[in-house]
């Protein structure tokens, strides 16, 4: 059985885009098992007092971070704009990731959700927008979305974010080898070389 390694991200997360970008690459690079762990940081954030992303609530760090995102996404080639709202309420999006986890194409969508929403700048919260990710890397766009629609689906997603609460995640990209918490996207290979000496 292959090593695995739990992807917890939400779809508003600036420092989530590059860390989406190239962890399947590296995970199939060294024999580990990739779990996709779509979550939302609201209630997070909320528990924390916060009723923001901190990188508004906080301008010297906010101006930072985008700096900072800027630095990254050149590294690694990733096309990059500054999204013209932050954060987007990415919620239809990761009812699809969380109630679709497990097939094949979730990958790309996820992928393609966080192009859409930091090199193009495009409303992710728009069932539009979300159907055009989906059909990128899926036939029937609509049956997905009316899926993820569903109470059943509301409940799946309401549940994955009380776990990750539960496993004391904070913030997004974490990751996590069975109890061994990594967070940040500067963290992913810590995380990855943890997994294979474990």
């Amino acid at each position: 059985m292959a090593k695995q390694l739990e992807f917890w991200f939400e779809f508003g997360s600036t420092y989530s885009y590059p860390a989406a970008m190239r962890i399947e690459s590296l995970a199939d690079e060294n024999g580990i098992q990739l779990v996709w762990r779509p979550f939302l940081l609201g209630p997070v954030f909320k528990d924390q007092g916060w009723k923001d992303s901190p990188f508004n609530l906080y301008p010297a760090k906010g101006k930072y971070m985008w700096r900072d995102l800027e630095r990254i996404c050149e590294s690694q080639n990733l096309g990059f704009r500054r999204p013209s709202v932050f954060p987007r309420n990415g919620l239809l999006a990761t009812r699809v990731a969380c109630r679709y986890a497990d097939e094949e194409w979730i990958a790309d969508f996820v992928r393609e959700i966080y192009l859409a929403n930091f090199k193009y700048d495009l409303d992710i919260s728009s069932r539009e927008v979300v159907s055009q990710c989906i059909s990128k890397c899926y036939d029937n766009s609509e049956e997905l979305l009316l899926e993820a629609e569903t109470e059943e689906s509301k409940q799946l997603l309401k549940r994955q974010t009380e776990q990750a609460q539960s496993a004391g995640i904070f913030g997004s990209p974490s990751f996590l080898v069975g109890e061994e918490l990594f967070w940040g996207n500067d963290r992913l290979e810590a995380a990855i070389e943890w997994v294979v000496r474990c």
